[in-house]
Order: C-alpha cells, then sequence, then structure tokens
C-alpha cells in the first residue's frame, strides 16, 4: 500500500467539503427553522383572538402540554397493564398450587386504548390497506400498459370508481364485510377489516394509472431488444417491464400512501373505528376543556406521520430505482 493510496480518502473528504457553498448549506439548515418560528408566531397570535365554546383556541405552548400529559397517561395505563397481568399471574399460580388439575386463564386487559395505542392502530390499517391495494394495482398497471385491449377495457371502470370517496365506499365496505365476514373466532376485528378495505378501494387508483403509464412509454429501443431477444413474457416483464417503469410506479405509490392516510382518518373518524379519526372524534364529542389542544396535537402527529410516510417511500424509490433524480426531492 502507497502512501499516496493511504491518504486517498481524505483528499477526497477535503475536495468534497471544498465544494460546498457555506451560503448553500447556512440557508438550507437556517431558512427552515426560520419558517417554523414564523409560523409558531402567527398560530399564537392568531390563538389568541379566538374563543370557542369550549375556551381559547389553543397555542403552541397548551399544545406541548397536552401532548406531554398523552403521553403521561399511556405510561400510566401501560403501567396499570402489568400490573393487571402480574395480579392475574398471582392469582393463578396461587390457584394452581392449591389444585394442580386448574387450568389457568389469562383475561385480555379491560382498559380503553391511548392515544399512542390509536397511532398504532392507524400505522398498521393504512399499510395493510397500502399494501393490499399495491399487490392489486402494479400487476393490473403492468397488464394494462402491455395491452392496449386491457387499457380500453378498463379505462371506464377505472375513471368511474377513481374519484368515488371513502365517505361513500364505507357504508357498503361496512355491509360487505357484516355480511361475508362471519366467524365465532376472527382472526382480525371487523371494523379492522372495514376500514382496510375501505383504504384500498380509494388508493390503489394512483398506483395503477401510472404503473400503466410507466409502462406504456417504456423506451422502444428496449422493447426492441426484447423481441430481438425473444424474451418470454415473464423474463421480459421482469428485466425491462419493471425496471424501466419503476420511477412512474413510485410516484404513483407515493400518492395512494398519501390518499391512503387521509382516507383513513376519515374512515375512522365516520365509523367510529379503532384509531386516531376516533380519537379526535371522541375528543370533539367530549367536551372538556382540554379536547382542542388534544385535537391539535392529534392534527400534528398525523400531518408528521404523513410526512414521514411519503418521506420513507421516497427513501425506498432512491433504493431500487436507477433514476436519481429522486434524490432532489
Amino acid at each position: 500500500m502507497t502512501l499516496q493510496s493511504t491518504f486517498k480518502p481524505v483528499v477526497r473528504l477535503r475536495e468534497h467539503i471544498g465544494d460546498i457553498n457555506p451560503k448553500a448549506w447556512l440557508s438550507a439548515a437556517l431558512l427552515p427553522i426560520v419558517g417554523v418560528l414564523v409560523f409558531l408566531g402567527l398560530w399564537q397570535l392568531g390563538a389568541a383572538q379566538v374563543d370557542t365554546s369550549l375556551g381559547q383556541f389553543p397555542g403552541p405552548a397548551v399544545v406541548y402540554d397536552q401532548a406531554h400529559a398523552l403521553w403521561d397517561e399511556h405510561r400510566t395505563e401501560r403501567a396499570k397493564e402489568a400490573a393487571f397481568f402480574e395480579r392475574q399471574e398471582e392469582r393463578n399460580a396461587a390457584r394452581v398450587a392449591d389444585d394442580p388439575t386448574y387450568e389457568p386463564r389469562i383475561r385480555d386487559y379491560p382498559g380503553k386504548p391511548t392515544f399512542i395505542d390509536q397511532i398504532g392502530t392507524s400505522l398498521v390499517t393504512v399499510l395493510a390497506g397500502f399494501i393490499l391495494a399495491s399487490l392489486i394495482a402494479i400487476p393490473a398497471g403492468i397488464l394494462i400498459g402491455l395491452s392496449r385491449s386491457a387499457y380500453q377495457a378498463a379505462n371506464p371502470i377505472i375513471q368511474v370508481f377513481k374519484p368515488v370517496s371513502p365517505l361513500a365506499w364505507l357504508p357498503l365496505v361496512t355491509m360487505v364485510v357484516s355480511a361475508v365476514y362471519v366467524s365465532e373466532d376472527p382472526m382480525f376485528e371487523k371494523s379492522f377489516i372495514t376500514s382496510m378495505f375501505t383504504v384500498t378501494l380509494c388508493c390503489l387508483w394512483p398506483t395503477l394509472i401510472n404503473t400503466a403509464v410507466g409502462v406504456a412509454n417504456i423506451e422502444q429501443d428496449l422493447v426492441n431488444v426484447s423481441q430481438v431477444l425473444r424474451l418470454p413474457t415473464l423474463t421480459h416483464i421482469r428485466t425491462i417491464v419493471i425496471p424501466s417503469s419503476i420511477p412512474m410506479m413510485f410516484t404513483g405509490l407515493r400518492v395512494s400512501l398519501g390518499i391512503a392516510w387521509m382516507v383513513l382518518i376519515a374512515a375512522e373518524m365516520l365509523a367510529q373505528n379503532p384509531g386516531l379519526g376516533k380519537f379526535v372524534w371522541d375528543q370533539f364529542q367530549n367536551g372538556s376543556s382540554d379536547s382542542l389542544g388534544r385535537i391539535m396535537v392529534a392534527v400534528l402527529v398525523i400531518g408528521l406521520i404523513g410526512y414521514g410516510l411519503d418521506r420513507t417511500m421516497l427513501q425506498l424509490q432512491k433504493w431500487v430505482s436507477w433514476d436519481k433524480s429522486t434524490e432532489q426531492r
């Protein structure tokens, strides 16, 4: 190993640092902070001017206090749950010691879900609905993109069902699930199935359309190469179609995931299914002095989770796509 090769990484690092524009770096770091501070200031000024039937509209400080209170309630509830199961285990152990033939039973904790629990429920539901929608939309989009006949047959259906609101789907899905999903020991709650299918029906269209457009616009040279090599259909799809259509496909997936998250909150609120939507509605119905602050906490959490889901999908696109322009988005 030569001295030059030893210090090559250091030289490259210095060259990279030298390419960094300090002005651009400061702008990228400071402007978002300035924007947030201005928003918080305007929020505080505006909140002080609004009086509602439940009191003054909550400002940032009140919302922060309510967020802290919700976290404390979650920790308290988890401690109660742990104590509940511990007492059951102690009673069962004593009962088995007195009667070895006794079969101990563990009862579920009867406490209500906390705000943190509702977040987890909503995330599981939206991801289940989104994954199911993707499993339907991507193959269907590839088929439609490859076949003009399939496109002509499917286009009227897509155009009719694409703009349908989740509020229209929800009653239908609820009745169908209640009629079909009948079991004495169901694997999933009916509320979960209802919310999941509502999300699926509303969010599959962007992925389907963008996948079809991406497949239909594959470069003709690649298609010609596949024809010259006489690739089997599945090999053509795997080696040519999917890699070429990934940028458009992920654009649809990102839009679908955003729609799925918005649809889920509305569905939970309307159907009173467990999740963040139900939490918001319950707080609105509660009418206590803390309700507005807690609703604002939920609003901010919903927004932050939506942003996080979009960034996660963008990062996944960077990993699997050859299109490096996504790194600038």
